[in-house]
């Protein structure tokens, strides 16, 4: 049932959408108990307390957005978002090097890597959805144009590495949590969370750029502006230290439009067998 109201919901013009998932938003909110502590209590704990109305609405605009991003034609997705920074992109595709796009769940996270891929080939890793009837969905619209998948696995990852050793861009969603085995414990607004070593490895192997990248929802369902950010730190130290750099640009993206980012996600969670912070820290 969702493909096809998917299907319908992108017929309609992106302002619709957005009023009807700011109600979604809403609805959630107050229907759900546990969904509305966690997101309080993300909010208020990284300082953006004062956001929660705003971003109550912006969490359901991010939900039935996805129906305009994955079904509508490309080149009507393409309408709605501009570009900024774009020359500073182009400069380092123009010296060969690979890039590593990192893109937190901030705006319409879904769109920048469809951007991207009308520019250039990219290649982003990909863990498939819970729910299989939504797999065709999904993978036809993060594999348009020059977007392809790689695997999240051993053997995405040796995809990725291989992309930028060629030059080639790469995706990376860096503030999921990840696997046991495969993250540290870092700071992330103030409080520990089990963070993604992945990204530092990938960039050190391949000599990557880090470019920051988000698309910020504009209001009044007016679309999207992607905006590319450089780095500009060193990923230097210990693989904690090295994603706690990491976690950092990440916080200070989000303090640019805290709204929009996914507060309602679980960054602070204990994955099964990892051990807590301090008890790794007294190891």
């Amino acid at each position: 049932m969702l493909v096809p109201l998917f299907r319908t919901l992108s017929k309609l013009p992106l302002p619709v959408l957005h009023v009807m998932g700011a109600g979604l938003g809403w609805f959630v909110y107050l229907a759900s108990p546990s969904y509305r502590k966690l997101m309080r209590t993300n909010m208020r704990a990284a300082g953006f307390g004062q956001h929660l109305s705003a971003a109550i609405a912006e969490s359901g605009k991010s939900i039935i957005e996805l129906a305009f991003v994955w079904c509508a034609p490309p080149e009507k997705v393409a309408s709605m978002a501009t570009d900024e920074n774009w020359d500073y992109v182009q400069s380092v595709i123009d010296s060969g090097r690979g890039i590593m796009f990192l893109t937190p769940h901030l705006g319409c996270f879904e769109i920048t890597a469809q951007q991207i891929a009308l520019r250039t080939k990219l290649t982003v890793m990909y863990r498939p959805p819970k729910q299989a009837a939504l797999k065709p969905l999904i993978e036809g619209a993060r594999a348009r144009n020059n977007l392809h998948l790689a695997p999240a696995n051993l053997s995405g990852v040796r995809i990725l590495a291989k992309c930028l050793k060629r030059g080639e861009p790469i995706g990376v969603l860096p503030d999921q949590v990840p696997q046991q085995g495969e993250g540290v414990w870092a700071p992330f607004f103030g409080r520990p969370a089990y963070s993604m070593t992945l990204p530092a490895k990938l960039a050190q192997l391949g000599n990557a750029e880090i470019i920051l990248v988000y698309a910020e929802r504009r209001a009044g369902g007016r679309g999207f502006i992607v905006r590319f950010v450089p780095f500009g730190q060193e990923l230097a130290g210990s693989p904690a230290e090295q994603a706690t750099t990491i976690n950092r640009a990440m916080e200070q993206l989000i303090a640019r439009c805290p709204a929009q980012y996914f507060w309602s996600y679980n960054r602070y969670k204990q994955p099964g067998g990892v051990p807590a912070p301090d008890a790794q820290v007294d190891a």
